[in-house]
């Protein structure tokens, strides 16, 4: 394939991210994208009813059960003419560390924000990692079709709390019940929406009229309110600028209801429009100097930022998700694997939608393949053509959640640390070991329910039943120092990951605070990237 061939193909993908609160609607939104992309017929609703499908991203039993995201699934498929790689991350604060891996793969991310609830805590959380990292954000202000906050409180909220220019690039023509469609302010034409079928299962059908049309097709009252708000927006709103966008400065806002399909397709159509294509990835090279790998003129290169085991209950094994960051891939392609220094060969490549697995020839920057994992990849290696170089390395944060847990049968216990160690290579849970190495391993979390997901798996995916005893411990940090000289609070203890570096785990918040007062030359930190 020549050089043009491949900046044709690599500027044709979209690789993005949904983030949200939990319950905002982003499995919803995801479940949309395909409906509107033709990869399915009929959208199933999140929290269904019995009988109803479940969301076709939420692959995993236990997500399909609580109607909520707790992994993070990878998808492609092509929307207009263009290759959609979407990311749909765990919503839920517990799993907020998958979350951030998943970002590092995305070059853009759409924020869905409830329009009755405003800015919400993990919304704010997941924004702040966009920010650091300096991704792209649009913003999808979902449920328009029921009881809503003022909008131009909600772009007033936007701006105030995540601390970003917004810009409205389309307006509601009515809420809540009155929610019948949107004016694109770009194209200065008015979109009115009907629905074809009952709960957004086929896609909504759109009338678009000019300001002379839509005389008599709309409550004159309503288009007064809309023209009041509009001339406000003219007023005192942001203009757009697509340069402030790409820098992570200013985020487009678009009104709609993703559980109607209204202002869903004029929503996507602008994403397609206004998203990056894959960009320059920084690098770290053999000699600690920093360099750009250009998607487009440096051969393949990619890194694993997810691994996830047992998908599909026909294919107990491991997947290696890789983001591809530049050139192109085949497959049987044979490439460096720099943290082991050899040579290994990309044989069995998959596409995802929803656990259901295809076989990928080919890809490109910005692509998302799973590649079998047979014990050698972990999150964050880095494979190429070429070597010398390694992507940044990616970051665990300190758990807040400790625990004893032991099979209940232990004749099952083969089964348990197989389990154990694939959960922990996923980085589903943290493993500590205490620093003589003797006793007990120390399961450790960042929130509650990443116990409750290992158990869970732990039970339908190897058949072990678990006992789990939580320890006093409620916080913890990576010691930077030397562990000799560490003069630790009584109560707290010292650890060693799976790297073995040394973690210290304290019982109250104070005690680490206390503990840093205490030690002066060492540095207690909340995140392990800064503790290599």
């Amino acid at each position: 394939m020549n050089s043009e061939n491949l900046k044709e193909a690599i500027e044709k993908r979209r690789t993005f991210a949904i983030i949200s609160h939990p319950d905002a609607g982003k499995t919803t939104l995801t479940e949309k994208l395909l409906l509107y992309s033709g990869m399915i017929h009929t959208a199933g609703m999140v929290r269904g009813r019995k009988g109803r499908k479940a969301a076709a991203s939420d692959w995993m039993a236990m997500e399909q059960e609580r109607g909520i995201s707790i992994t993070s699934s990878a998808m492609q498929f092509t929307y207009k003419d263009t290759i959609i790689n979407v990311l749909d991350t765990p919503g839920h604060e517990d799993f907020s560390e998958d979350t951030y891996r998943t970002l590092t793969a995305a070059d853009c991310a759409i924020m869905v924000i409830d329009a009755a609830k405003g800015v919400e805590k993990q919304t704010r959380k997941l924004f702040e990692v966009c920010r650091i990292r300096k991704i792209p954000v649009l913003t999808f202000i979902n449920k328009m079709d029921m009881p809503v906050q003022d909008p131009l409180n909600l772009m007033h909220e936007v701006e105030n709390v995540l601390g970003i220019q917004s810009c409205a690039l389309n307006w509601p023509i009515g809420t809540g019940r009155d929610f019948i469609g949107v004016f694109d302010r770009l194209e200065n034409k008015y979109l009115i929406f009907s629905k074809v079928s009952i709960g957004g299962s086929q896609k909504a059908e759109i009338k678009r009229y000019t300001k002379e049309e839509v005389q008599g097709k709309i409550d004159p009252l309503l288009l007064k309110q809309l023209d009041e708000e509009l001339e406000l927006l003219e007023l005192a709103g942001n203009p757009f600028n697509r340069e402030s966008f790409l820098k992570g400065e200013m985020t487009p806002v678009f009104f709609a209801s993703a559980l109607t399909n209204f202002g869903v397709e004029p929503f996507f159509d602008a994403f397609i429009n206004l998203a990056p294509f894959p960009q320059a990835r920084t690098v770290t090279l053999a000699n600690g100097k920093e360099d750009i790998i250009d998607p487009v003129n440096a051969p393949f290169s990619a890194y694993v930022f997810k691994i996830q085991a047992n998908m599909d209950k026909r294919h107990r094994d491991s997947m290696a998700f890789l983001r591809i960051c530049s050139g192109r891939f085949e497959r049987d392609i044979v490439v460096k694997h720099h943290r082991l220094g050899r040579e290994i060969r990309l044989s069995r490549p998959h596409g995802m939608v929803a656990g259901e697995r295809s076989t990928v020839d080919e890809g490109f920057a910005g692509d998302v393949i799973g590649v079998i994992n047979p014990g050698v990849f972990a999150v964050g290696d880095s494979i190429s053509t070429k070597g010398g170089f390694n992507f940044k390395p990616m970051p665990q944060f300190q758990p807040e959640n400790f625990a004893k847990v032991i099979p209940k049968d232990v004749g099952k216990r083969k089964s348990f640390d197989k389990g154990i160690y694939q959960l922990s290579s996923e980085g589903a849970i943290q493993l500590f070991a205490p620093l003589d190495m003797s006793g007990d391993m120390i399961f450790a979390a960042v929130g509650k329910l990443q116990f409750e997901v290992m158990q869970y798996r732990l039970a339908h995916e190897y058949g072990v039943e678990t006992l789990l005893t939580p320890m006093p411990y409620e916080c913890s940090a990576w010691l930077k120092g030397d562990v000799k000289t560490f003069q630790k609070p009584s109560n707290s203890m010292i650890v060693l990951d799976r790297d073995e570096r040394t973690v210290v785990l304290f019982r109250e918040v104070w005690e680490k605070q206390y503990a840093m007062k205490q030690n002066p030359n060492h540095q207690l930190l909340d995140i392990s990237s800064d503790a290599t």
